[in-house]
């Protein structure tokens, strides 16, 4: 024997119905059936409607009815041939004449009981039942309609009543024995001692499919319904979710009771105490595998199994000192809230009992107030208690598993991708079995965190990083180039995807969290953007709350720079090519580094120095390794090397600049290079990251531009003057050419004093030897103090630039 259920989309259309006939008529070719489905797609919540307007004295009550009657009559018409028809429609008429002597009953009343909700609630699978099984039969498959009050016997407990199993049982013994064809039974309804209609609450035609199979003790009971199984995580919210091969039952009640929608708690535990396994399968995809539950589950999966939630959650804390070492607390708390009706979902309770949190539905905010408000009502006088600690807008994120319990640090890895996306944990619970974990969240993180523990415990495919990019300059605009073309790359070989969902200028900026078209950006940002304001940019990238967010600046915008704080604060990291934050007042440089570890992010700026050398990665590593930076000198501009070591006699020093400009090796104002301030703020930042505490004010300057040219306010005025200039350049060049040395701009920090200036560069000297755009670092410590660290190599060009962002992006996906 087996027993087949169908949910209410699996019946919803004629031709779902026709779809469920196929399955149906292919099983009962080996095997005996019971078959049990819900009511029609959507007819459940017509009647809950209709039954509300009745109670409220509207008659558009009975334009619902009709709906619901039309609805039926339509599925009639298209399964069945004309001469079946009315026999049909006479049938579900009559049921449908109740319908209605119902609702008009509710409508005079002006009131609906529970057991009047429970028998307005059945019409829907009483009606479903005609038709389905009428449709077995009409296509040969010998089918016999049993109407499940003659079977399950329950309490009066309306609403959600509870099963008499020894009575069920014998009933469903003594009427299926006999039958030899298929059997229907309709779901979700069953019967008191007394006769009364009851129903068994949610997913009570699941419920109704497991009582039988455990009755009959089934070889299996496949559940039929709209998804390919139970997922990892609902599919609506993690678009990476797939189905599941296999389960135990307890990780399928942990998931269901967690809102795993496909599945509900009770109905496993009938088929568990008998051992029958439970197949979810896909009415529209029949040939998949679907997610077999059964005692053994599998034991060499993953870890974590999969991921569910509850939302609509408030916390209650019980506190005071009144309760440490007193005896029976927890017990006057759960007894006058089971007198209250309120089920409690989540529980904790610090060892010191100083506290007691609760985690209940909020509808039953109120109910529970007043119940605990009055249990201890003394104890709260006397001031041995506080008044009750209340907080809603809440979720329960659960993480599920029977392979958890054999893992270390599942908990910590939680709470740190958690962390790291800025998602506050209110309170935890973990049984002792350690096959749940779950989490308190605020409610409007459970997007963002469900998809954040998908990826982190690889039941993802990919890792998704969400990048902000400010500046569409030489830098911005090849870094998106770099990101296209590596996209693919990323994804196959890395299972990296990384997504630019802002990107924003001056005057513009665009925001597409689904991905912007990285072949059309430009487009996109000058004709279907708006205008470009940076709190708001900010604010944006708030509200939408993306998983794995990364602020990019590749401007050199102090406004810009200004930012870093408020998007640090809200947990998301920062990668900048703009060098003004690394190198502004020293206490602001130290807020913007204590904040990104404070919160758990990455504040990277390893393109400020050297564009993509890695310099600042080598001083952070000497130093975390003990090792002690005494002094520093470098050649560190690569607009600066690649002008000295290109202007001539024939090419003079201002056409160089405009060259140097035009291949994006300046800053797009040159005089920040030419002044030396550039520079200044590069080995101000190694000598910070070195671990010594300097300002910009404390380097010395050795400029070598006349004071009027930088006087020039600007920039197009200050070219068209350079050329006047060109003799002056011009003399220092062959000055340094007549003793066989080159013009170098050199940086220096030496037992804690700093400076830059324009020196002569014998052949002895290290950077003597620079080409174009080249950097050079020495480095020298007590590991390196004879012979230097150097690290050398291109350090200017928006190539290599936007490559060391590229990088500073993909350490912080790697962490």
């Amino acid at each position: 024997m087996i027993v087949l259920k169908f949910g209410g989309t699996s019946v919803a259309s004629p031709g779902n119905i026709r779809k469920v006939v196929h399955i149906v008529k292919e099983k009962s070719k080996e095997n005996k059936l019971i078959v049990v489905a819900s009511a029609v797609g959507g007819i459940t919540n017509l009647l809950i409607k209709a039954g509300e307007l009745a109670q409220s004295g509207d008659e558009d009550y009975k334009s619902i009815l009709q709906q619901i009657e039309q609805k039926h009559f339509t599925v009639v018409d298209e399964l069945f041939s004309y001469e079946k028809q009315s026999d049909i429609k006479a049938n579900l008429k009559q049921i449908l004449n109740d319908l209605d002597d119902i609702c008009n009953g509710i409508f005079l009343l002006g009131e609906i009981f529970p057991k009047t909700k429970d028998f307005l609630m059945s019409f829907g699978e009483r009606l479903s039942a005609i038709i389905i099984s009428e449709a077995l039969n009409e296509n040969n498959i010998a089918t016999r309609l049993i109407d499940a009050r003659d079977l399950i016997i329950t309490d009066e407990n309306f609403g959600n009543a509870n099963v008499n199993f020894e009575l069920t049982n014998k009933n469903v013994h003594h009427k299926l024995s006999t039958i030899k064809e298929n059997i229907f039974v309709s779901g979700f309804i069953a019967s008191s001692m007394s006769r009364k209609l009851t129903t068994l609450g949610r997913g009570g035609s699941d419920y109704t499919a497991s009582i039988l199979a455990s009755a009959v003790n089934a070889e299996i009971l496949e559940i039929w319904t709209d998804v390919d199984g139970v997922m990892t995580a609902d599919p609506n919210i993690v678009s990476s979710a797939y189905p599941l091969e296999k389960l135990s039952y307890e990780e399928a009640m942990e998931l269901s009771h967690f809102g795993a929608k496909v599945i509900y708690s009770p109905t496993i535990n009938p088929v568990l105490r008998k051992g029958i396994p439970v197949l979810i399968k896909n009415t529209f995809n029949p040939e998949g595998k679907g997610t077999l539950i059964c005692k053994e589950g599998s034991p060499n999966g993953k870890p974590v199994k999969g991921l569910s939630r509850i939302n609509n959650i408030a916390l209650l804390t019980l506190t005071g000192g009144g309760m440490v070492g007193v005896t029976g607390i927890a017990s006057r708390l759960f007894s006058a809230l089971s007198s209250a009706k309120v089920n409690v979902i989540f529980i904790t309770q610090a060892s010191s009992e100083h506290t007691i949190t609760i985690g209940i539905n909020t509808d039953e905010l109120l109910l529970a107030r007043e119940a605990i408000s009055r249990e201890f009502e003394n104890e709260m006088a006397l001031g041995k208690i506080k008044e009750l600690e209340e907080e809603s807008g809440l979720s329960i994120v659960a993480l599920v598993g029977d392979n958890m319990k054999s893992s270390v640090g599942l908990s910590g890895k939680s709470f740190n991708a958690l962390g790291k996306n800025g998602i506050n944990v209110r309170a935890i619970a973990q049984g002792s079995t350690e096959r749940n974990i779950s989490i308190v969240i605020s409610s409007k993180n459970v997007h963002k965190a469900l998809n954040v523990l998908h990826e982190e415990f690889f039941l993802s495919d990919l890792k998704k990083m969400h990048i902000f990019n400010i500046g569409v300059g030489n830098v911005g605009k090849t870094l998106i180039n770099q990101i296209r073309d590596q996209f693919e790359y990323l994804k196959e070989e890395y299972r990296l995807e990384i997504k630019i969902v802002a990107l924003a200028n001056s005057r513009q900026m665009l925001f597409m969290p689904e991905g912007i078209d990285l072949s059309n950006w430009e487009n996109l940002l000058a004709n279907h953007s708006e205008p470009m304001n940076r709190e708001r940019f900010v604010e944006k990238i708030k509200s939408l709350n993306l998983r794995n967010s990364v602020f990019v600046d590749n401007t050199a915008n102090e406004q810009v720079a200004s930012l870093y704080s408020s998007v640090l604060d809200k947990s998301i990291s920062v990668v900048a090519s703009n060098k003004i934050a690394a190198s502004s007042e020293y206490d602001n440089y130290l807020k913007l580094n204590y904040l990104a570890k404070k919160k758990n992010v990455k504040f990277l700026y390893e393109t400020n120095v050297a564009a993509g050398l890695p310099v600042l990665k080598t001083i952070k590593d000497m130093v975390k390794s003990g090792d002690k930076i005494v002094r520093i000198q470098a050649v560190l501009s690569g607009s600066l090397n690649f002008i000295f070591n290109n202007f001539s006699k024939e090419l003079p020093f201002s056409k160089v600049v405009r060259q140097a400009m035009t291949e994006g090796y300046t800053e797009p104002d040159p005089r920040i290079d030419l002044s030396g301030v550039d520079v200044a703020r590069k080995i101000l930042i190694l000598a910070r990251e070195a671990g010594f505490r300097l300002s910009m004010n404390e380097i010395h300057n050795n400029a070598f531009l006349p004071e009027e040219l930088m006087k020039i306010e600007k920039v197009e005025d200050f070219l068209n003057e350079l050329p006047n200039y060109d003799d002056y350049f011009e003399e220092m060049r062959i000055k340094a050419e007549t003793k066989g040395k080159k013009l170098r701009y050199v940086a220096e920090f030496n037992n804690g004093k700093a400076s830059v200036g324009l020196r002569e560069a014998s052949p002895e000297n290290a950077y003597y030897r620079l080409d174009g755009k080249d950097n050079i670092v020495l480095i020298y410590s007590r590991r390196y103090e004879d012979l230097p660290l150097v690290v050398k190599g291109a350090g200017a060009g928006a190539e290599v630039t936007a490559s060391g962002v590229f990088a500073d992006i993909i350490s912080i996906a790697n962490q």
